[in-house]
């Protein structure tokens, strides 16, 4: 969903957004809810609000499929990308809630998106206590032990291992 910037009302615009991001947008599956307020402040465009989003993760040491609900504030500052000039720099801590928009228009999609991507876990796992797979035999060790044997000892580390006998 695109808003035109000249169409917010002085007294700001809310709206309530529900979209079905793809694999493509973000890494799984992902439905998004927002109602966001949108505020003009001279050539700025104030965005806040609550992100719902129920995403499709795969677990990093099981790997698993499962499904993850996230609740999230919104809180984004757009200035027209002709601010931004042409020179690059490394972001500094109060341009991390910074936006930009071209053409006179907010593409509401792209920001859920992006809302989505930055709060997702770096490291999804679907529990705290999850077991992961056998390193050996690959036998997932949440539903039971694998009947590979002992894990084996990495030879460069066997003269520590010579230490724990002690």
């Amino acid at each position: 969903m695109k808003i035109v910037i000249a169409d917010i009302p002085d007294d700001g615009l809310i709206v309530d957004l529900a979209e079905n991001l793809t694999p493509e947008d973000v890494s799984l599956s992902c439905s998004a809810t927002a109602r966001i307020s949108l505020q003009k402040v001279g050539t700025e465009v104030v965005v806040s609000g609550n992100l719902k989003a129920d995403m499709g993760l795969q677990c990093s040491r099981c790997l698993r499929d499962f499904r993850q609900s996230i609740e999230t504030p919104v809180n984004v500052v757009y200035h027209p990308i002709e601010e931004a000039g042409e020179d690059r720099h490394a972001l500094r801590d109060d341009e991390m809630d910074m936006g930009f928009y071209k053409g006179g228009e907010l593409d509401l999609r792209e920001l859920l998106k992006e809302q989505v991507l930055l709060n997702e876990q770096m490291k999804p796992l679907c529990s705290e206590q999850c077991k992961g797979i056998c390193p050996k035999c690959g036998t997932d060790l949440n539903a039971g032990q694998c009947t590979c044997g002992g894990r084996e000892v990495d030879p460069r580390l066997a003269a520590l291992r010579n230490l724990l006998d002690k």
